[in-house]
């Protein structure tokens, strides 16, 4: 029987370690993948675009770092203290999704003002696509909270899908030929790979789980196709002409 406990209890050490090492992960993808096109900018006062666009960016990666605490919590066994900080994560994350559509809506008429109407609208349906996605996996998420197999599942399933942005930010850095930032929103395509990349933290956990139950979650297999999915059906939505409708109409509702 002590055998079997000791065994336990290291098998939920690990886990809690490898959930740790996402967290910590997500950090540094979060913060570094901003780097050459937020942070830095802002540090040398040549950042340039809307306002609302900092209380988006620190809302953002107050979250991230937010998870971090929250993973670190319960790896060192303060459980109550992870519950007890549960109602501000939900207050926390409600503002975020909220500052994604203020902030998507603001560079949308950031762009149209320089002349980019089509190429932001276009470009709008990734982040809004987004929105529905990300405020879905939450839920599922808090809606499990008395199972944490599942609640932590979902949770890296959020957190990847979170990290597109910062890891599109590096695609930029790299790929985008030079001038490309004046020639207005890129295409919707430019989305894909990122976001592709950023579903590799699932294929981890998934890899996690084989590694030690013998088998993914059933977490990850049915979230997993609905994030590839998700990635691979934002860019038609993006191109077609029902998204040009309903976008024209949101602005218009938004004033």
């Amino acid at each position: 029987m002590s055998a079997t406990t000791a065994s336990l209890r290291a098998t939920t050490t690990n886990e809690h370690r490898f959930h740790l090492w996402m967290a910590a992960a997500f950090i540094i993808v979060a913060f570094g993948g901003f780097a050459p096109t937020y942070w830095m900018p802002v540090a040398n006062g040549t950042f340039r675009s809307p306002p609302v666009m900092h209380v988006h960016g620190t809302l953002m990666f107050g979250w991230t770092c937010f998870y971090f605490v929250q993973t670190a919590l319960v790896a060192n066994g303060r459980t109550i203290n992870h519950r007890s900080w549960g109602l501000f994560g939900i207050g926390l994350f409600g503002a975020m999704l909220s500052f994604v559509l203020v902030g998507t809506l603001a560079v949308l008429k950031h762009n149209e003002t320089l002349g980019f109407a089509e190429a932001a609208r276009r470009f709008s349906a990734i982040p809004l696509f987004s929105w529905p996605l990300m405020a879905g996996l939450f839920w599922v998420a808090i809606a499990n909270v008395k199972r944490p197999d599942v609640h932590k599942r979902v949770m890296i399933l959020l957190m990847a899908a979170l990290m597109t942005p910062a890891i599109a930010r590096v695609f930029i850095v790299l790929l985008a030929p030079p001038g490309a930032a004046d020639l207005g929103p890129p295409p919707p395509t430019v989305a894909v790979p990122p976001a592709l990349v950023a579903e590799l933290f699932v294929v981890a956990g998934m890899i996690y789980d084989w590694r030690t139950i013998g088998r993914p979650h059933k977490v990850y297999l049915i979230g997993f196709p609905i994030l590839v999915a998700h990635t691979l059906l934002q860019v038609p939505l993006a191109m077609s002409d029902g998204w040009m409708h309903f976008i024209v109409a949101l602005e218009r509702l938004a004033g």
